[in-house]
């Protein structure tokens, strides 16, 4: 069953996955999912219409399970607004083939380590990528801004870009040529 909803979120950035984890945890959030490892994939047919409409078809392998995400254009204010469509995928390898003869083809994949943590409705997860360490907040924009005052940081301190902003700017501002966000090419 496809669970959708609108996905309302802010990035903020850590200098280590320890500062991270011990500020959601002093924030007073407790444990939801622990660390995996998620392995992602974007999807888009040659002409990029969904890139051009700034849609994302997201592929997602999350420990032992798989999802398959659209999201919508994401409406940019105080934090990021954006329709969310997933679904959980029983065989995701087919799902991929599925799509690879309907057009679509995988043109970024990227990595991180992430461990989830609760407070109330809002979801607090700390994500260690190739280019940082970042901790997402995602629910409703009155609890995004209280955890956020609750981690000691403020609006200035939100990053609205998606993990591929975030890498083309982590290699506009390094030199690096990696055409994906993975850990062993970076």
């Amino acid at each position: 069953m496809a669970e959708e909803h609108t996905e309302r979120e802010v990035k903020l950035a850590y200098d280590s996955p320890t500062e991270a984890r011990q500020a959601v945890v002093a924030a007073g959030a407790v444990p939801l999912r622990p660390r995996r490892l998620q392995n992602d994939c974007l999807l888009d047919r040659d002409l990029k219409p969904l890139g051009d409409r700034m849609c994302t078809l997201r592929f997602r392998l999350d420990g032992d399970l798989a999802y398959f995400t659209f999201k919508g254009t994401p409406q940019l204010g105080t934090t990021k607004v954006r329709e969310e469509l997933e679904t959980l995928v029983d065989d995701g390898k087919t799902l991929l083939r599925i799509l690879e003869r309907l057009g679509f083809r995988v043109w970024f994949s990227y990595q991180k380590y992430r461990e989830e943590f609760r407070q109330g409705s809002l979801v607090i997860a700390v994500d260690e990528s190739p280019i940082g360490t970042f901790i997402e907040l995602e629910g409703n924009e009155e609890d995004i801004l209280a955890m956020t005052t609750n981690l000691g940081r403020c609006q200035t301190d939100f990053l609205l870009d998606s993990y591929l902003a975030l890498f083309r700017q982590h290699c506009a501002e390094t030199g690096s040529s990696a055409v994906n966000m993975l850990f062993d090419e970076l």
